[in-house]
């Protein structure tokens, strides 16, 4: 019996979080662009200590893309689909 009344509902629970969905995709993709840009201001920072500390461009060039890996959101949860 319980069960059977908590299928009835399940449309109910559905009709209510369809409204929200815009403001939550909104809100999860401009927290998403911050982070990215954060990132990348973080990646710039990153290189210019690495070259004022003498390393060589392509080095800092290559040490910076593994620093940015990390930030690399959807590739990181592709990683977890498989």
């Amino acid at each position: 019996m319980e069960k059977n009344k908590s299928a009835k509902d399940f449309p109910r629970y559905i009709c209510a979080i369809i409204p929200l969905l815009p403001s939550i995709i909104f809100r999860t993709g401009w927290a998403f662009l911050g982070y990215k840009r954060e990132a990348k201001k973080g990646g710039v920072i990153f290189y210019k200590e690495l070259i004022n500390q003498k390393i060589d461009k392509k080095t800092a060039t290559d040490l910076t893309d593994i620093y940015l890996n990390g930030s690399k959101i959807f590739q990181n949860i592709l990683k977890f689909r498989y």
